[in-house]
């Protein structure tokens, strides 16, 4: 499957309705830093990659930037053992709405998913998690 064929997996419709509006794929191999697949105007940088990927550990009292917009930690669990994600809340955009991001981490890559306005945090990280478990399996 390409990684394309993988945001399109995330960006999937239940029930009718998006979960996700934005989806990005990282490769995060040391050295090897760079974007794998992206839904079209979700622009993460490398140095956001960086940060999430780096030590997470003042991310209670200065979250990371996804997409050029501030988050605010919500739950770190991005090196337990099977779970391996990191949940985060988005500061208010021009109209006032917040949105819900998961960040998983397989041993290769990111996947970072933006949840709709109107989607739940636990359905953004099955979501993602879904994802992650898939490609940890298959040793990305």
């Amino acid at each position: 499957m390409s990684w394309g064929a993988y945001i399109d997996q995330l960006m999937a419709l239940e029930e009718g309705k998006p979960i996700l509006t934005d989806a990005a794929i990282w490769g995060t191999e040391s050295g090897k830093i760079g974007l794998w697949a992206s839904t079209p105007n979700f622009t993460i940088t490398e140095e956001e990659v960086k940060k999430l990927t780096s030590n997470r550990s003042d991310f209670g009292q200065n979250g990371p930037k996804i997409g050029g917009l501030k988050c605010r930690l919500i739950r770190d669990n991005m090196d337990t053992d099977g779970m391996f994600c990191l949940d985060l809340k988005t500061s208010q955009d021009t109209e006032g709405n917040t949105y819900n991001v998961c960040v998983g981490k397989t041993q290769k890559a990111l996947i970072i998913g933006k949840g709709s306005k109107d989607a739940t945090g636990g359905q953004v990280s099955k979501r993602v998690f879904t994802l992650v478990e898939h490609l940890r399996k298959a040793g990305f």
